[in-house]
């Protein structure tokens, strides 16, 4: 990690894919990326987005989907790969996240955007020193306009 821009930290399930939601949601597509699961909702309007995020943030997939964030959905969403923190082999707890999230995050501030973030981060943001930002996604609505309207902002003010 060389970049000097905050971190923003993203998940997959639930944030750009709304699998929690009863159908595929308007603006979203459904991809059968592995054989035997439920397909993966994608939304092509958040390529651009994330494009636009990345113009202020070092964006790093913070996702079980590892490697294959960047084998599936980089392409389709039309962004560059992206760096990953490796987690745990799934299944795991969501709070199994936070060891290698502080270890990745270092001295760096960040905004982890995360449909399962679990009491241990809250904790663990609320006594760092370091800026940081959680954002909590519905898992049946996924990334929004307005979470990349406040990460934005929030970018904005740390500058």
């Amino acid at each position: 990690m060389t970049s000097s821009l905050p971190l923003l930290l993203l998940d997959v399930d639930g944030v750009l894919n709304p699998f929690a939601a009863p159908a595929c949601p308007p603006g979203y597509t459904e991809h059968e990326f592995f054989p035997g699961e439920e397909p993966v909702r994608l939304c092509r309007a958040h390529g651009p987005w994330l494009q636009e995020l990345a113009t202020r943030f070092q964006i790093v997939w913070a996702t079980a989907w590892g490697a294959d964030a960047n084998r599936f959905l980089a392409p389709l969403l039309q962004i560059p790969d992206l760096p990953v923190i490796h987690f745990p082999p799934i299944p795991f707890h969501p709070r199994d996240k936070l060891p290698p999230v502080i270890r990745y995050a270092g001295q760096h501030p960040l905004i982890w955007i995360d449909d399962a973030l679990p009491p241990q981060a809250h904790a663990w943001a609320a006594k760092r020193r370091i800026p940081v930002l959680l954002i909590g996604i519905d898992p049946a609505e996924g990334l929004t306009r307005p979470v990349i309207e406040q990460s934005l902002r929030w970018a904005d003010h740390l500058g």
